[in-house]
């Protein structure tokens, strides 16, 4: 049995949230077979509309009882291969069925999935199989003109802990080398037999570890962020509240988050944001999940449309294009939604003001991360367009209530980056820390890094916030800690000028950047897209920006125009890209 199966968090900390009922002894197996019982028949997953150009599979529609039989099936064969509670089976799937049977098949038998983006190569995956320790790999047989089994089975002896590649589809393949072929199917009685005997002699305790996801390694090499049943259940009430308190209707009128909602999923789930976001909602549901993957415009709405999707969560840059464009949306029907968020960057005011005044849509607004922040702003505590787009909730705010169950578990402080002071009045912007039950474990092999946390146990996120509000009830979203731009001592917030710059009607798109200066440190640079037949200079820039009455110090004082803003494959904007280098400057 691997080590992962020890628990992951103190039995002190286990026991206090326990006591205080933030973790019970769910599971997110538990979860799953839950619903089949309740939902038997019912639709429970399908396939990416455009399933056989992803992986050459035919794209299939599944009950919970069809997918549970499934799921058994998939868990018997893993553990004729070994598989035990407390392995480690790593995961490369496009978002699929049998995505989601990898998932509850491991976690059903008590092993941990490292899910893996599509995008990773030799070079990621090597590191991440070793740091993991992984005995199982589980991919497709190809991915668009990628042979994934066939390059995992090429790295075998560089992968020591390694002992099966599972290449998982329905289509008929040719033997690989080194490889065992799975095809999803309805499990047999010895399959059923075989998976209850094990979960009868080895039950999985909620502190197991669940997966190991990878953060993105903007600032070195990926870590893995170890997470156990109990942080991720706790997670998942975030988002299953905020959907509960937008829906379409007055406050009074809205519909609970159920089992009639339809969930379209355009996110990996190989992080917090497919995992929570997606995921997870839909076990606690037992709605209908449509997978998509990978983003693409039309087939999404043509889901969206098809399968009358009640929910989903769209990329900012996506939903301003979507209400700047009257040819796009009378091309969409959006009558079927109910519930939409965005999140991974700020969001742009006139976006969310827009959508709601134009759409009768509240977008919601997510900001999380893999560690374990879980702060959304939805329209039942933000009823107000402008502040839902600038503001999140300042959990603890005396004498402020809010809507979501987690707004009493989960803790927020801001600590000056600079004193390590903890600030209390508005304005001041420090790091935020957050502590609470949602929050991860630890990261893989956390001894040789240095820790996340403070000494009181509050997870340092590494984004700059400041208190606003007239009850302080309010976090304003400053920027991550490397982004500030610090020009001759004073600290500029990229993102209050990046809302302000798209208000102006030539701009499209904004990203704000410190360019390397000798004089001052940095200089303001503003990355601008233009909207289609329109120019700005950067003396009309300064003049629209002059009437909005900023301190000059903010002004930007360069300008560049690009086609797109570079993103990466969650919608946030990749400003070290945008940069100028140092020898440049």
């Amino acid at each position: 049995m691997n080590s992962s199966a020890i628990g992951l968090h103190p039995q002190s900390r286990v026991n206090m949230y326990l006591e205080k009922g933030w973790w019970t002894d769910e599971t997110l197996d538990g979860l799953f077979w839950q619903q089949v019982e309740d939902r038997g028949d019912a639709l429970a997953v399908n396939d990416p509309l455009n399933r056989e150009s992803l992986d050459a599979e035919q794209p299939r529609r599944l009950t919970w009882n069809e997918l549970g039989s499934e799921v058994s099936f998939l868990a018997a064969r893993l553990l004729e291969l070994g598989v035990r509670r407390g392995d480690r089976v790593g995961m490369q799937l496009p978002n699929s069925i049998e995505q989601i049977e990898t998932y509850l098949a491991v976690w059903s038998i008590g092993a941990a999935v490292s899910p893996l983006a599509m995008q990773y190569r030799e070079h990621e995956i090597t590191k991440m199989v070793n740091n993991a320790e992984m005995t199982v790999f589980i991919c497709g047989d190809s991915f668009g003109d990628r042979k994934m089994a066939a390059d995992i089975a090429v790295l075998r002896e560089k992968l020591p802990t390694l002992r099966h590649i599972v290449s998982i589809g329905r289509a008929e393949v040719p033997p690989l080398d080194g490889v065992t072929r799975v095809r999803p199917q309805p499990a047999t009685a010895e399959d059923l037999s075989a998976v209850e005997a094990h979960r009868t002699a080895h039950p999985n305790d909620p502190n197991d570890c669940t997966t190991i996801c990878w953060t993105s390694g903007t600032t070195g090499d990926p870590k893995g962020v170890m997470r156990a049943h109990y942080d991720w259940a706790s997670f998942s009430w975030a988002v299953v509240d905020a959907f509960n308190g937008s829906g379409s209707g007055t406050a009074t009128e809205r519909e609970d988050f159920n089992e009639n909602d339809v969930l379209l999923n355009p996110f990996p789930l190989v992080n917090m944001g497919g995992i929570n976001g997606m995921l997870l909602p839909w076990l606690r549901s037992g709605c209908l999940l449509v997978q998509h993957h990978p983003f693409d415009a039309p087939t999404f709405f043509t889901q969206l449309a098809k399968e009358r999707v009640t929910c989903t969560i769209v990329p900012p840059a996506l939903l301003w294009k979507l209400l700047n464009s009257e040819e796009l949306l009378s091309q969409v029907d959006l009558s079927s939604l109910t519930r939409l968020g965005s999140g991974s960057a700020p969001l742009q005011p006139a976006m969310v003001r827009g959508w709601q005044e134009k759409m009768g849509l509240s977008v919601i607004n997510f900001f999380g991360s893999n560690e374990g922040v879980s702060l959304l702003s939805g329209a039942a505590d933000f009823p107000d367009p402008d502040d839902r787009a600038r503001f999140i909730p300042n959990y603890g705010a005396v004498g402020v209530e809010w809507s979501s169950r987690v707004s009493k578990w989960v803790h927020p402080k801001l600590i000056d980056i600079d004193t390590g002071e903890v600030i209390t009045e508005p304005g001041r912007p420090g790091e935020l820390y957050m502590s609470g039950p949602q929050l991860f474990a630890g990261y893989l092999k956390g001894e040789a890094l240095e820790s996340p946390f403070d000494d009181d146990g509050y997870l340092k996120t590494g984004d700059i916030f400041e208190i606003t509000g007239d009850k302080g009830q309010y976090l304003r979203y400053v920027d991550r800690a490397k982004d500030l731009v610090i020009r001759g001592g004073m600290n500029i917030a990229p993102v209050e000028l990046e809302q302000l710059i798209q208000e102006h009607p030539a701009v499209f798109e904004v990203a704000v950047v410190g360019d390397p200066d000798e004089v001052f440190g940095e200089r303001v640079a503003a990355v601008i897209v233009l909207r289609p037949g329109t120019q700005l200079t950067l003396e009309e820039l300064v003049s629209f920006l002059r009437e909005r009455k900023i301190a000059s110090y903010k002004l930007p004082e360069r300008l560049r125009t690009v086609d797109a803003l570079p993103r990466n494959p969650v919608g946030k904007v990749l400003k070290r890209e945008l940069r100028v280098p140092t020898a440049e400057a």
